[in-house]
């Protein structure tokens, strides 16, 4: 469920992700090259036959030996730069990384992050008789404007994001509600109406109980369950996966939404920081 943007929630409370922890697993360090045994010419003097001159048989054998010789002194380039770049790398995959480049690690594997079928089952289970209560100290409260629009709405495209685009706040009686409304029920200290899947603030139904936590659609799924106990699944399962550090408590407050806005990131939908159609299909709770 989106919460209220900054204009209508004063005070509203910042809060805090679950921190970032560097995954980086240390590297060896580079290991020694091996050195190329250089072969040592014989102290023996070369034979000789009884001319004096040098023997045939041993030509070849002094030949391969100065060839050996060549290539063993060859070796030991090689070996340096092979071994030169090695120290440096261990060097950089030890080092901790900026901050920046740690979240874009810890992102990485959060986006192959799914809920579980059955703890969101479990959760839902849980929630069976949830029933939220006004917190207007903890959470604050929105107040009315009919001026306002849902921020940054009007990039969000496609069919599911219109209801965002189009809500603005209205203010009528109870007689208004009921002729245009089947279901308007009391939940979380404020009136809610229910319409084509979503459920909204009934601004002006009662001035004394309409303690709204954020100010616009709230999409309660095929099963259209009361807006407090969504939420709370909601909640739950983005607890569940690291999301979410607050309280289930059913509102739709700063720390919620910053959980939603951190999981749609994660799982390339748009962020509206709202309990909309896709995020809830995404959750595993449509």
């Amino acid at each position: 469920m989106k919460e209220r943007g900054a204009i209508n929630q004063p005070g509203a409370m910042k809060e805090h992700g679950a921190t970032t922890q560097h995954g980086a697993t240390n590297e060896p360090g580079a290991g020694k090259g091996h050195k190329t045994p250089v072969h040592q010419e014989s102290a023996t003097a070369p034979k000789t036959d009884v001319s004096g001159k040098s023997a045939d048989t041993s030509a070849p054998s002094e030949k391969q030996q100065a060839e050996e010789h060549m290539k063993g002194m060859k070796g030991h380039p090689g070996e340096k730069a092979a071994t030169s770049p090695a120290a440096p790398a261990a060097g950089a995959a030890n080092a901790v990384p900026p901050a920046g480049q740690q979240n874009v690690q810890a992102n990485a594997g959060a986006k192959a992050k799914k809920p579980d079928p059955q703890q969101v089952q479990q959760i839902k289970s849980q929630h069976a008789n949830f029933r939220a209560q006004p917190k207007p100290q903890q959470v604050p409260a929105v107040t009315y404007n009919q001026n306002y629009r849902i921020q940054g709405s009007d990039r969000w495209q496609g069919q599911h994001y219109q209801v965002f685009r189009s809500y603005h706040p209205e203010w009528h009686d109870q007689g208004w509600y009921h002729s245009h409304y089947n279901r308007v029920e009391l939940i979380g200290g404020g009136y809610y109406f229910f319409n084509s899947g979503y459920w909204f603030p009934a601004w002006g139904y009662s001035p004394s109980a309409q303690y709204y936590a954020y100010d616009g659609p709230i999409y309660a799924g095929h099963h259209a369950e009361p807006p407090d106990k969504v939420i709370a699944d909601v909640q739950g399962v983005l607890q569940q996966m690291g999301y979410y550090t607050g309280e289930v408590d059913g509102l739709l407050g700063p720390l919620t939404r910053e959980a939603l806005t951190a999981y749609q990131a994660d799982q390339g939908l748009t962020q509206t920081a709202a309990i909309d159609e896709p995020t809830l299909d995404s959750l595993g709770m449509s």
